[in-house]
């Protein structure tokens, strides 16, 4: 009776104390969270100040400004070049990833690369070669040209993906139903990539919104080149200030927008089984009208970039290769990127780890403060650091830590993202199991979830370093004093029209760029399962 009695006695201390001992966390959830709300104050910072600045003008002062026709012309101006740009965009973006995912088409994966490839070429280099090419070129049908070659890989390459992910069963069954190719297109794809195509028309018309250099280039008023030349003329004056209170509204109107047009659609597969092998559509008579669309694009978008900034370099002989002049631009690009994208990685991390680890409305608001300061113009970030430097901490003021924090804001959901995919990859198990081996929470944490969310962190990492090669105006407002960057350098000799002087820093930009853009397209690849 005893031997019985005491039996389960000790099976039951063992139970407990084997499940009781709860594995912990690396670090305190009350310490992430704190840094999650520290992270997502500062990010608002750019927001703050212009609430601020509106307040403090005044209504009658800020009225007066804010309705006038100086800035009913750029409102027009910045309105028309989003209404013909996005569905340009759209047109090209969705109907390359078509012709590569879903057709026939011949070296479609030479292809799938190349249409991603305009995203190498920032936009102000781009507008700098169509100057060279066509010098007479300003107005807004130019800006529509430039940057609808620029940007529709924003829409290309989510649309790819999605595609590429799509389960071709759906078109299956719509050919069963009697649906002709191009009406189960319409009515059964198109809707299946509502979210790549909002997502994209969104990055799209907020890269409109805050272009600077393309714009300037061929003479063309936006909101944030007339708030530029206001800030080049009166220091923090009161005008430029209500331009970007204007900017911001526009940009929060295009967050909602973006937000209610996703809708409540589920698009996910549901159920077990094999996914179907994709039916490509014969191109037949179209083969050659689609090649030489395709090489029309890529022509027009990468090619004549390219060949232009290498005629320049030709042009302008050996020494436009001083190294004393490039050479430390290249390098205090390569610093700030590289520094940036740390910081900015390091940054991301507590708050992606609160998003996957405690999902909540918590965790989902200090997102969204990140998601409207990033959607701001790097020109509105860096009149708020301006501001806040000079009136709170003057000895910050042109100093290599507030250009740094300003792309921590700037790009900080490029690397946020990638971490909360590597996070929710990596099973929290597998932590709790390595704890079970005597681990250290910390030390566990390190050897099994960093280790896991490693890649994903570097890809977001790259991104960030690529957002950071090619940011001009933040660079120019908040950079200390001799300061040189490939972006800066070559906007400088441009604004010269020394465009020999400036192919060299054009050619370094693109020669950087060039990879990361072929990781994004990797990565999108990656989502896709190809």
């Amino acid at each position: 009776m005893t031997a019985q009695a005491s039996a389960p006695e000790v099976s039951g201390r063992t139970t407990t104390a084997g499940r009781g001992k709860r594995p912990r966390p690396p670090f305190g959830v009350s310490a992430v969270a704190v840094l999650a709300v520290l992270i997502a104050l500062f990010s608002l910072v750019p927001l703050g100040y212009v609430v601020v600045m509106t307040v403090a003008t005044g209504w009658e002062t800020a009225s007066a400004l804010i309705f006038r026709e100086r800035v009913g012309e750029l409102l027009l101006n910045t309105v028309l070049l989003v209404v013909f740009t996005v569905p340009l965009c759209l047109v090209l973006g969705v109907g390359g990833a078509w012709l590569v995912e879903r057709t026939t088409l011949r070296g479609n994966k030479v292809w799938a690369v190349l249409l991603a490839s305009p995203l190498a070429i920032p936009a102000f280099v781009n507008s700098y070669a169509w100057v060279s090419a066509v010098p007479s070129l300003q107005g807004l049908f130019s800006g529509v040209l430039i940057a609808t070659l620029s940007y529709f890989p924003l829409v290309y390459i989510p649309a790819a993906a999605t595609l590429g992910r799509l389960d071709p069963a759906i078109e299956h069954s719509a050919a069963s139903l009697g649906l002709g190719a191009w009406r189960a297109f319409f009515r059964v794809v198109l809707p299946q990539l509502r979210i790549a195509m909002t997502g994209g028309a969104l990055l799209v018309a907020l890269h409109l919104l805050a272009e600077y250099g393309a714009f300037a280039m061929i003479r063309f008023d936006t909101f944030t080149t007339a708030i530029m030349v206001q800030y080049q003329s009166t220091f923090n004056g009161t005008a430029g200030n209500m331009l970007a209170s204007v900017l911001v509204f526009l940009c929060l109107l295009l967050l909602l927008a973006e937000v209610r047009s996703r809708g409540t659609a589920r698009y996910a597969r549901v159920g077990s089984g094999a996914q179907a092998r994709a039916l490509r559509l014969p191109l037949r008579a179209y083969q050659m009208p689609a090649q030489l669309f395709l090489v029309a694009l890529t022509a027009l978008a990468f090619g004549l970039p390219l060949a232009f900034v290498l005629r320049w370099i030709v042009a302008g002989g050996p020494e436009i290769w001083a190294a004393d002049e490039f050479l430390p631009a290249l390098l205090q690009t390569l610093g700030y990127g590289l520094g940036g994208a740390v910081v900015t990685t390091a940054v991301a991390f507590p708050m992606a780890y609160l998003a996957v680890r405690h999902p909540g409305w918590f965790s989902k608001a200090l997102e969204l403060s990140n998601y409207i300061t990033s959607a701001m113009p790097g020109i509105v970030v860096g009149l708020a650091f301006v501001t806040v430097s000079i009136r709170l901490v003057p000895e910050l003021y042109q100093t290599a830590g507030v250009l740094i924090a300003a792309y921590v804001l700037l790009f900080l959901p490029r690397s946020l993202v990638n971490i909360r995919a590597g996070l929710a990859q990596a099973p929290k198990e597998l932590d709790e199991a390595a704890q079970a081996l005597g681990a250290p929470p910390l030390l566990a944490f390190i050897r099994v979830t960093l280790r896991l969310t490693a890649p994903a962190a570097a890809g977001g990492a790259a991104l960030v370093f690529l957002g950071i090669v090619n940011e001009l105006t933040a660079t120019l407002l908040l950079s200390p004093n001799g300061t040189r960057t490939l972006a800066t350098e070559f906007w400088a000799k441009s604004s010269e029209i020394d465009y020999a002087g400036a192919a060299p820093y054009a050619l370094l930009m693109i020669a950087i760029s060039a990879p990361m853009t072929y990781l994004l397209f990797q990565q999108s690849k990656k989502v896709a399962g190809q």
